[in-house]
């Protein structure tokens, strides 16, 4: 199988040298250039710290930039994740009652697509040279199936999406065993689904093959927490499989677990994002 060329755009005397891959995804390059010097090219890194005015910004105040859409993306996956978090802390739910917690579960899932799509736009608009100095018309919608950050950032934003759709019907308290299989369990399953392989995309884009141990790496980091957020939520999503005579969960316990345990990874995980664009 033949790796794909990545979407940059280099210089005609730039010799490579290296190309690390996934199957058929670059997921990173090594240039010579006609001095002798050489020029590495990442693709996690190239798309995440963006154009070079945006990565001088970071170097100013890390931790306040409104300005980038890499700040957003922390931001907004951090509030959804807090939000996940609290609808699954034992406390809260014994206070507020089932209906604000599927209410702060379906709050929290907006803020997750909305941080999902940033994502995605952040992938399709990407700048096309190894500097960062060149950048293409601003696109909302991309097909760009050769790159494998496109197909995380999309499986994600189908994930939340998933997420929108159970935790919406689950604020209809009147569903039928049968309905909250159909209507909250299996696409809430289906989001796990889709958030597993996103996670597991992208921690072989970081790793460049099917892992590698380097908590050094604040890239490494993220992938590694958001894989262990999604595995919790996949967890959580079997254990919560409706049981069609009693109308019970499989295992509430580790369903509710799960979903906290996998909240808290994505929040860390949403957390080291900002100082990664300043990395």
């Amino acid at each position: 199988m033949t790796a794909r060329s990545p979407r940059v755009e280099v210089a005609r005397a730039w010799a490579l040298e290296e190309r690390r891959h996934v199957g058929p995804f670059v997921t990173g390059d090594r240039y010579r250039l006609p001095d002798g010097s050489h020029l590495s090219w990442n693709s996690r890194r190239h798309r995440k710290v963006g154009r070079a005015e945006e990565r001088h910004a970071t170097l100013t105040h890390p931790w306040w930039q409104p300005r980038l859409l890499g700040w957003w993306i922390a931001v907004l996956f951090m509030i959804g994740s807090a939000l996940f978090a609290l609808g699954s802390f034992t406390p809260y739910a014994n206070a507020a009652g089932a209906q604000a917690v599927g209410l702060t579960y379906f709050v929290g899932s907006l803020f997750f697509t909305s941080a999902g799509y940033l994502q995605y736009l952040q992938a399709i608009n990407a700048p096309t040279d190894l500097e960062g100095s060149s950048t293409h018309r601003r696109r909302f919608l991309a097909w760009q199936p050769q790159r494998i950050d496109w197909w995380a950032a999309t499986v994600q934003s189908i994930g939340t999406l998933l997420f929108n759709r159970s935790t919406f019907n689950a604020l209809n308290a009147g569903l039928s065993a049968q309905q909250q299989s159909q209507e909250i369990w299996r696409p809430d399953m289906l989001g796990s689904i889709a958030f597993m392989v996103a996670s597991t995309l992208a921690w072989m884009e970081v790793c460049h093959g099917w892992g590698r141990w380097d908590p050094r790496d604040t890239s490494w980091r993220i992938v590694a927490l958001n894989l262990g957020g999604s595995i919790a939520f996949q967890v959580s999503a079997i254990a919560a499989f409706v049981e069609p005579q009693s109308g019970d969960l499989v295992n509430a316990t580790l369903a509710t677990t799960g979903t906290l345990v996998g909240a808290i990874g994505f929040f860390f995980g949403a957390l080291l994002l900002i100082p990664e664009l300043a990395d």
